[in-house]
């Protein structure tokens, strides 16, 4: 893990993406099923929904004094107009996860850049691209290692609508194997 044990995630996109749920659902298996601390907070832009948001992740074994994300471990963008934004905070030997169809330019940096396409596959391997939040999650976990899979499965279905658990589950595991197959 990183200085002081802490590791920072930024989910990035559009507001209407699930990017807030998705950090919610982060911090939660980091906390309540992987016994670790974390902190989530969000931002999004005036117009909520279409314009650039984001949620942040930090998580640590120790207390974390500053709830604020300013050294960027991993983050996630969905669009480009989030990518643009956000990036400039990322780590020098942090990781940039894209969505590979919705990301074209890639900011200059350091960092790893990894190229998934997430909501391809949660529209065309699960069905549904409103899922493609929990593909993310699952690419992530994957990616980062901070919280396992099992504990980010549970706090996906403590979340999800009932009756939506299968494919929620099914989403999940897209994510990760798609994530494993890509930074081999």
């Amino acid at each position: 893990m990183a200085k002081n044990n802490r590791y920072e995630i930024r989910f990035s996109g559009s507001g209407g993406q699930g990017l807030i749920l998705a950090g919610v659902i982060f911090a939660e298996a980091a906390t309540i099923f992987d016994k670790k601390n974390a902190v989530q907070s969000q931002s999004y832009g005036p117009e909520a929904r279409g314009g650039a948001s984001k949620s942040e992740v930090i998580i640590s074994d120790e207390t974390i004094d500053f709830p604020k994300a300013s050294s960027i471990d991993l983050q996630l963008s969905l669009t480009q107009e989030a990518c643009t934004k956000y990036y400039k905070d990322i780590k020098p030997s942090g990781t940039l996860l894209v969505d590979e169809d919705f990301v074209k330019e890639i900011p200059k940096g350091t960092f790893k850049v990894v190229r998934l396409p997430i909501i391809r596959t949660a529209s065309e391997e699960i069905g549904k691209a409103f899922v493609a939040n929990i593909v993310a999650l699952g690419a992530i976990a994957a990616i980062t290692g901070q919280v396992s899979f099992e504990a980010v499965e549970k706090a996906v279905l403590s979340r999800v609508p009932k009756g939506t658990e299968e494919l929620n589950k099914k989403a999940l595991m897209a994510g990760y194997e798609l994530a494993k197959a890509g930074t081999r």
